[in-house]
């Protein structure tokens, strides 16, 4: 039996952003398959419209667990969320609407992790802008994981007394 590889749960961040296509590029290196199994969590629509929009030669394989993937470089496992179309994705505007699905990456892929179905997450760049606008009131990544973890302590600084420098 070979080494034992992660699954590692991929969130692209906003559909308008950069997040899908930096994740696609990411996924199109072998370099990523000989140390870890990657699952994308995002629309396997909108992925595949950012690998023809960015060249690569990519198959999308859509799976609704992560059971359910190859794990192998040239097809991308995309944990197909299903929650907005494609067509509808306006690149490079915050929106709301791209807002709510951002949001819904992270917390999938939190689930996933608190529930053992995988072993670590990533994220892509999201749209605090937007993911406000959608009604999710959070300032970053680390605000969604503290809250969806029930971490009450997550960024706390203790100073040197009179130095002012952080431990």
């Amino acid at each position: 039996m070979g080494k034992y590889k992660p699954l590692i749960g991929i969130s692209v961040g906003d559909p308008a952003g950069i997040g899908p296509e930096i994740t696609a590029k990411a996924l199109s290196l072998p370099k990523i398959y000989e140390i870890c199994r990657p699952m994308v969590v995002a629309e396997a629509e909108m992925m595949k419209d950012t690998i023809k929009f960015s060249r690569l030669d990519l198959e999308i394989h859509a799976i609704s667990s992560p059971k359910e993937g190859f794990y192998q470089l040239g097809v991308m496992d995309v944990l197909d969320m299903k929650n907005i179309d494609a067509k509808s994705i306006r690149h490079k505007v915050v929106s709301p609407d791209c807002g709510r699905p951002s949001f819904e990456y992270v917390k999938k892929v939190i689930e996933l992790d608190i529930a053992k179905e995988i072993d670590a997450t990533v994220t892509g760049p999201i749209s605090k802008e937007a993911i406000n606008q959608a009604g999710f009131h959070y300032s970053g990544h680390t605000e969604i994981y503290a809250d969806l973890t029930h971490t009450k302590e997550y960024a706390i600084y203790r100073f040197f007394k009179n130095a002012g420098r952080p431990i």
